[in-house]
């Protein structure tokens, strides 16, 4: 399931790395939102030529990756499909993306997979970004599992996945980050959810990400000033609520997000996000947030 908007600079190349994967069988959905770089013509022309790629009915504005990605999971018919995989229009896929994840939820009887990406930018740099620290109790109300052009889902999840969404389709809208949701969703539902620590693709660097890589200083205070504005804990409120998780106690400890809670929920960062720094990162939060309050 390939979201696009204006991407004629790089989804030729994209779309021919998913549809040359290696050892099975590809269905390409593409959902569009309104462009004014051709993208739409090129993706009508793909679909004349090959058979295995659909381009969905124009649906209107979404403005934004996260509602585009919900169309696809809303108006896709998932019968006759063993997995479902996001894609992203600007990376390039290796070869064996969707055969590794295959096979790699097989291994470990998982539902879905996510894995490490190679970032890699216009001056030839490149970086492994690492997303495979193990998974703590309750990472997924406060990040997603890694890039969501790295997912892999089985029908079993999707299926529920789906239901869910067009029952809470109103107040999904207001979900920024698709991937943060899927997350959220399989793991507070008990399914099993494999991150590999092999890189999939090559994840591509420019201006006009949505979001791109985490590395670095300026990532750190752009992604604090989210917070101090209010938009993360809002994303964080919004996504339990989502998936059932509000009434849990240890949620309900500090859902208000009281001064007091807040300090309380400093206390769990250990719980609450994967990577060290990231662990860090979020104690210090919590107790600037306490000090200083935000503007959401």
């Amino acid at each position: 399931m390939l979201a696009a908007y204006n991407g004629m600079e790089w989804i030729e190349e994209q779309m021919a790395s998913i549809l040359a994967q290696t050892e099975v069988d590809v269905t390409v959905y593409i959902s569009i939102d309104p462009s004014t770089d051709g993208t739409e013509a090129w993706c009508a022309t793909s679909a004349a030529r090959n058979a295995n790629v659909t381009v969905l009915p124009y649906a209107g504005s979404f403005g934004g990756a996260s509602r585009n990605f919900f169309r696809l999971i809303r108006d896709v018919d998932f019968d006759g499909f063993d997995f479902v995989a996001f894609a992203d229009q600007d990376d390039i896929w290796y070869l064996d993306k969707l055969q590794r994840a295959a096979s790699q939820l097989e291994r470990h009887q998982a539902d879905a997979y996510s894995s490490n990406v190679t970032a890699f930018w216009p001056d030839g740099k490149t970086r492994l970004l690492d997303k495979a620290q193990p998974q703590v109790a309750w990472d997924f109300l406060f990040e997603a599992a890694g890039p969501g052009c790295t997912y892999v889902l089985s029908k079993r999840l999707v299926e529920p996945l789906k239901a869910s969404m067009l029952c809470n389709w109103n107040a999904l809208q207001n979900v920024s980050l698709h991937d943060w949701f899927c997350y959220a969703y399989a793991r507070s539902h008990g399914y099993r959810w494999y991150i590999d620590p092999g890189p999939s693709m090559d994840y591509r660097q420019h201006e006009r990400n949505q979001v791109g890589a985490n590395t670095g200083l300026r990532p750190l205070i752009t992604r604090y000033k989210t917070i101090h504005d209010g938009w993360w804990f809002s994303q964080v409120q919004l996504i339990a609520r989502l998936v059932g998780q509000d009434s849990v106690p240890f949620v309900k400890s500090w859902f208000l997000l009281s001064r007091w809670q807040l300090f309380r929920l400093s206390l769990s960062a250990w719980h609450c996000r994967r990577r060290m720094r990231d662990k860090v990162f979020f104690l210090f939060v919590c107790w600037a947030t306490v000090l200083i309050g935000n503007n959401g």
